[in-house]
């Protein structure tokens, strides 16, 4: 079943003259047929302006479309009596952690969410611990979150949204603040959080290296889906990626230039380790 069904669904920025009147239109997403399964991992990728910041915000219904739908678990965001329920099922994460941490105190921050949903206490303190655990950020419960590092505070970040118990959770480049660290924590607890919750993720990021154990990778262009498939699809065709100004995995690189420069390596390679254990076969056969 889609959790998120999107169809020729578009949307127009507006800029207004001094009069109210509409003096451009600019369209950030152009007519997009999406479907994403409950429980996926989709990674969707761009460059700058492609839309896919855009296309977040609507499954959050922050925006919603100028033309065409988008369902999310079957509600129709244009529907305003079901805004509420649209956005307890789809939960989003920032670049910015700052902007969504509110408390003093790390588990307070995290409660915030579900109390104002009314949730009793008892449970509240519940969600909090699991889902403090589940990120891995337990031990830091009673620590101000000012005192955290990029890569903790976004963390957090991701245990207040999954407080709330959505069953999809938009990350719109979560990692694009952090250093290095920050990023595999990050990219290491949402994969986690999909694999044992089954909780639905939708990863916008610029970092290719982080969409590796994606179930799909959609890549946007000038608002339009203009590639999608398993990362090792997607990432076999490299010169047609680096089309729309984007990268690879440095593994799939490398790979790409050995096969051109006549080692016989598959497509599609994704991580150092597979690289290496390809070109070991290599060595081993040619001995």
């Amino acid at each position: 079943m889609s959790i998120i069904r999107a169809r020729k669904l578009a949307f127009d920025y507006l800029k207004m003259d001094d009069e109210g009147k509409v003096e451009n239109r600019s369209r950030a997403v152009d007519e997009i047929d999406l479907d994403v399964k409950e429980g996926d991992f989709v990674a969707i990728l761009g460059h700058n302006g492609s839309g896919k910041s855009t296309l977040a915000k609507h499954i959050n219904a922050i925006l919603l479309p100028t033309e065409g739908t988008l369902y999310v678990d079957g509600k129709d965001t244009r529907d305003e009596s079901k805004l509420w329920e649209i956005r307890q099922t789809a939960g989003m994460v920032f670049q910015n952690p700052d902007n969504q941490i509110i408390g003093t105190i790390v588990d307070e921050d995290v409660g915030f969410g579900p109390e104002n949903m009314g949730v009793p206490s008892e449970e509240i303190w519940r969600r909090v611990e699991s889902s403090l655990k589940a990120v891995g950020m337990w031990e830091y419960r009673d620590h101000s979150p000012n005192k955290l590092s990029g890569g903790q505070k976004q963390r957090v970040a991701i245990a207040g949204v999954v407080a709330m118990r959505p069953k999809c959770i938009v990350l719109d480049e979560p990692t694009a603040m952090l250093d290095p660290n920050g990023r595999r924590e990050v990219i290491r607890t949402v994969c986690e959080l999909n694999q044992r919750e089954h909780v639905t993720v939708l990863l916008i990021t610029h970092y290719m290296e982080e969409v590796i154990h994606a179930d799909k990778v959609i890549v946007m262009d000038q608002g339009k889906i203009v590639m999608q498939g398993t990362p090792r699809e997607v990432f076999s065709r490299v010169e047609e990626l680096k089309s729309y100004r984007l990268d690879v995995p440095q593994a799939t690189l490398v790979a790409h230039r050995l096969r051109q420069a006549g080692l016989n390596l598959p497509e599609g390679i994704l991580s150092n380790e597979e690289l290496a254990a390809e070109l070991e076969k290599l060595r081993a056969a040619k001995h």
